[in-house]
């Protein structure tokens, strides 16, 4: 037990010298934004998501198979607009990944002016979100998603890739004592769940409640902040910036 808490106390508050220096909390910040990002794009958009490929994917089948309320058109343009996403992330990391907290930043400011340009777009639009309307959201939304796990697998940090939850609950049993393993590093694991599950439930519940457009404004302001505490920390020469 006392390992576990040692794993939630190291993910959110890290040691300054660290290896990966503050990138933890702030990508724990980052998987937060998914859950946001996806509640309003499968609620509002129409059963679509623009951070995890794997439901598109299905909707696709889903649709083709004849099932009511799952879009074709959504769900190959939020996968074209990962793709389009992935790809800016995979360059940035090419150019900037010698310094982790210089692409940290960088990329985040890009995902900060996609989220405003799409909270914008959503506030214009209005409820229901008229289609092409909706398809520009589900571009902004798929390119910013797109972007984030990029960058987050350029910075490889154990455990927080900020989208893809299969591997880590998997790793999480699998890597288990019980399963014969070394440890299944259960607290960072959990901590990455736990952030996708409350900015999930967050964004269905402003969504329902308050205001559809208030996830992509929470998803503007947490990545805002990611973006500009990445940059002031980054300044700084310290082990955790180098690629």
């Amino acid at each position: 037990m006392s390992t576990f808490f040692s794993e939630v106390r190291d993910t959110l508050l890290p040691s300054r010298d660290g290896k990966d220096g503050p990138l933890p909390p702030l990508l724990v910040a980052m998987t937060l934004v998914t859950g946001l990002v996806d509640a309003f794009s499968y609620l509002v958009l129409g059963h679509v998501f623009v951070a995890n490929m794997t439901g598109n994917v299905l909707f696709i089948a889903f649709a083709l198979a004849g099932a009511q309320g799952f879009s074709i058109a959504s769900s190959l343009i939020a996968l074209g607009a990962f793709a389009v996403g992935s790809l800016a992330g995979g360059i940035l990391g090419s150019r900037l990944g010698g310094h982790r907290g210089r692409l940290l930043w960088t990329a985040t400011e890009i995902q900060a002016l996609l989220l405003g340009l799409a909270a914008g777009l959503s506030i214009l639009a209005g409820s229901p979100v008229p289609a092409g309307s909706g398809y520009a959201l589900i571009v902004a939304l798929g390119v910013s998603m797109g972007l984030q796990n990029a960058t987050a697998r350029k910075l490889a940090v154990p455990d927080l890739t900020t989208t893809v939850l299969t591997l880590t609950l998997t790793g999480m049993v699998a890597d288990s004592r019980l399963a014969g393993g070394d440890g299944s590093k259960a607290g960072r694991r959990l901590v990455s769940v736990l952030a996708m599950f409350v900015g999930a439930l967050v964004g269905v519940l402003t969504i329902l409640y308050v205001s559809v457009i208030y996830p992509l404004l929470l998803a503007f302001v947490v990545i805002a902040l990611v973006s500009l505490t990445g940059r002031a920390l980054s300044t700084r020469t310290q082990v955790w910036g180098s690629g």
